[in-house]
């Protein structure tokens, strides 16, 4: 695994005018507004969405906006000049007051509804109304979409202020959680793991938010205390923000026969979809109904290959409903999110959120979240008994094309041509045996040791002589299916250390970044952005020191820290 391009062209867009002229809004061009929505972007209050694809929103500005951050590398990929982050006009328009933003820019955003399923189980409880009308982007709103170097992107605000589907919230993000999703779009950016980017960060230096967090040294498995935080918003950025729950919310209304226009609309949303996402892969010359076959095949492989990613590098998503899952096949929402540092399959930092989504359970829950787009597809096809025998087998093949995927990651991690199932077995029950640090384990095992000296490294606890002696047997056992294979070793270590990153994500280390940001120093942010912008390389010794070690033993089980609820 290669980390991305940063080889970009000089950039050409110096000046918030020249930016606005990239706007290409096919979103609220081609699809349906809620009828009885305002022109002008004036609707705040929580309320039932009963037809329609968007809501106009205005964003609400945050008071006394200061730039935080922004990406250098999104900004070059954009063609835009880093000196645009600190210009006023463009730092009023991404802090959320569109009021002078030039033509032909419009001076509203959108937000769009989605149904919830946990674990192919549909839920409307979350909805104020109970009926599912009521839910969807409550305080995120996109405010762009345009072309940039031939390539479409939609930028949406995080924390913009309450939408119609804030369901009572007051519409804003705090600077703690924004600063780390800030930071981790970036980093599984640069991690090569399909993502959500992020443009930029800025904070309110007077207005602020309470709330429930957990008090300094806390170790209780729920927030104890309310805290006070300054609101952010921060600004990402994807080829689309069109969610799995979005095809969803159609297809219900479909079986309930919610309107007259209920199938046009989950159509048009389909097709929306496959031009957005699916653009280069599909053609569009197909009959629809075959292309919604060729939709549900690549999304299947797609999602796979993601989820496989996210074993690779240790992510846990945390929260994988079908609202939280890209239709594209993309990582979204970074709320409850974390990175396994001591291993353990069953790994989950949020409080809330159940063993189903824990690290190891990703790939359960990717395939409940595709079982509700194929349910979704299939009522679109419900006339085509011939599509739906070929969608049907599409559905059937899931087990097997994830399976194939992360077979392939867990080989390649090891510096396998093939997977050995055996050996995988073996080592999995000693990581979790010895509570080896996921990513420093792999790491050192890159550099192909012939002895388990270099790997206790990654050791949490002190080994018996007995341990030691399983550890050297599986190593030899790896060092002569390596040996069998016709690379070199020179050529597989220089696979395995693109393949398992140095420096990973770890909240102890990032804790502190927006504690200090709360101060107004935002030094930490950049050195960790730094840092995240190149995991597979080797760094300088003071980073390595600081950033290559062990959780220390003060973190285990701290709040906020080895857990966290999802307060935003």
């Amino acid at each position: 695994m290669t980390a991305p391009s940063n080889a970009f062209p000089q950039p050409n867009i110096l000046d918030l005018a020249t930016f606005a002229k990239a706007v290409d809004y096919s979103l609220m061009d081609k699809l349906t507004p809620d009828p009885v929505g305002t022109s002008d972007g004036d609707d705040h209050d929580s309320r039932q969405v009963f037809s329609g694809h968007y809501v106009r929103v205005k964003p609400t500005s945050i008071a006394d906006a200061e730039y935080v951050s922004h990406s250098q590398a999104l900004f070059a990929q954009l063609g835009l000049a880093d000196a645009l982050a600190h210009d006023k006009g463009f730092r009023q328009l991404f802090s959320g007051d569109l009021s002078q933003a030039p033509a032909p820019m419009r001076r509203y955003g959108w937000a769009t509804g989605y149904a919830l399923a946990i674990y192919g189980t549909e839920y409307t409880q979350q909805c104020p109304f109970r009926t599912g009308n009521g839910y969807g982007d409550g305080r995120a709103m996109s405010v762009f979409e345009g072309l940039f170097n031939g390539q479409r992107y939609e930028m949406q605000l995080k924390g913009g202020g309450p939408t119609a589907y804030c369901r009572g919230g007051d519409g804003r993000a705090v600077l703690r959680s924004s600063v780390r999703e800030f930071l981790a779009q970036e980093y599984m950016h640069a991690l090569g793991v399909p993502s959500s980017r992020s443009l930029t960060l800025f904070v309110s230096k007077s207005e602020t938010a309470a709330r429930p967090w957990y008090s300094p040294n806390s170790y209780t498995a729920d927030p104890d205390i309310m805290v006070s935080n300054p609101v952010a918003i921060s600004t990402r950025v994807a080829s689309s923000f069109l969610r799995v729950g979005q095809i969803e919310l159609f297809a219900r209304r479909v079986r309930k026969k919610a309107h007259g226009n209920a199938r046009t609309e989950l159509k048009n949303i389909v097709a929306h979809l496959i031009e957005r996402e699916y653009q280069s892969d599909i053609d569009p010359n197909l009959e629809f109904n075959q292309q919604i076959i060729e939709l549900a095949k690549i999304f299947r492989m797609r999602l796979s290959k993601l989820i496989a990613h996210w074993l690779r590098v240790g992510y846990c998503q945390g929260n994988f409903n079908s609202d939280n899952c890209h239709a594209g096949g993309l990582t979204l929402d970074y709320g409850p999110f974390g990175f396994c540092e001591a291993f353990d399959p069953e790994f989950q930092p949020w409080t809330g959120g159940g063993q189903h989504f824990a690290f190891f359970n990703q790939a359960q829950a990717a395939e409940a979240n595709f079982h509700m787009f194929w349910l979704a597809l299939q009522t679109l096809l419900a006339e085509d008994k011939e599509a739906i025998v070929q969608l049907d087998e599409v559905r059937h093949g899931f087990k097997i094309e994830m399976q194939q995927h992360c077979q392939s990651m867990w080989a390649a991690k090891l510096g396998l041509i093939e997977f050995d199932t055996e050996l995988f077995t073996q080592l999995v029950q000693l990581m979790h045996r010895t509570k080896v640090d996921y990513t420093i384990f792999f790491r050192e095992l890159s550099h192909i040791p012939q002895d388990i000296g270099a790997l206790k490294k990654s050791f949490y606890q002190t080994t018996t002589a007995a341990l030691d002696l399983q550890w050297q047997h599986w190593l030899e056992q790896w060092l002569d299916l390596l040996a069998n294979q016709k690379q070199d070793l020179k050529t597989i270590k220089a696979s395995m250390l693109l393949t398992n990153p140095k420096y990973t994500w770890r909240e102890w280390l990032v804790a502190p970044a927006y504690e200090q940001a709360r101060q107004g120093d935002y030094s930490l942010i950049e050195e960790l952005k730094q840092v995240f912008s190149d995991p597979y390389s080797e760094q300088e010794q003071a980073i390595e020191e600081k950033y290559y070690q062990l959780k220390p033993k003060a973190f285990f089980n701290a709040g906020g820290i080895s857990h966290y609820s999802c307060s935003s």
